[in-house]
């Protein structure tokens, strides 16, 4: 049985959002060498081509870190340092001119950037997450979504930890926490073509 209850029950191109957060070549540098790394590039892929297809906005949530201020480069060492190529969206995903670009310092596509104002622009009130690292800044970005009224859909199979946690705990709490419906790819083409059975 599909969980495709809560905030989000219809997928209209004219109220959502797909929200790609830290999809980025540097981080699907070993896909070729990493089965779960290139399942989840697939499925990245996958879940960003059917939006265009439907009319949804995609919104690429990126880092853009800057040596020697952020305190992320502390925790985690270098990673997503603004201006080089490893910090740019990963060319499986492609770039349609329609694409937004969002330059994060934080965890969150929140925090200190315009990705609300963008979004409200855009008439958007339900937001679709794919990204990693599932259990940090895809969780931040959810919370803050929830925090400001947005509805929220999680492609699972589109999303990927590495660094904290495991996968199955931080679905559950999208779930329990943010009110998410947590999907897969399969059952997200379903319920954008309008085939999902209330």
């Amino acid at each position: 049985m599909n969980d495709l209850g809560g905030p989000m029950d219809s997928c209209n191109p004219q109220s959502c959002a797909l929200l790609v957060i830290d999809v980025l070549e540097g981080g699907l540098a070993d896909a070729a060498d990493n089965k779960a790394v290139n399942d989840f590039a697939n499925a990245c892929t996958r879940v960003v081509k059917l939006c265009r297809e439907a009319g949804i906005p995609v919104i690429f949530l990126d880092d853009a870190h800057i040596p020697g201020l952020d305190r992320e480069l502390n925790l985690w060492g270098p990673h997503g340092i603004a201006g080089t190529p490893e910090a740019q969206p990963a060319k499986c995903l492609g770039r349609a001119d329609t694409d937004i670009v969002i330059p994060k310092r934080r965890y969150s596509g929140f925090f200190q950037t315009d990705l609300d104002l963008t979004l409200r622009e855009l008439g958007v009130t339900n937001v679709i997450a794919i990204g990693c690292d599932t259990n940090i800044c895809v969780l931040q970005t959810l919370a803050d979504a929830y925090f400001l009224g947005y509805g929220s859909t999680v492609v699972a199979d589109a999303t990927m930890t590495f660094l904290i946690g495991n996968q199955a705990d931080g679905l559950e709490y999208f779930r329990r926490c943010y009110d998410s419906n947590v999907i897969s790819s399969d059952e997200f083409e379903t319920w954008l073509k309008g085939d999902v059975q209330e």
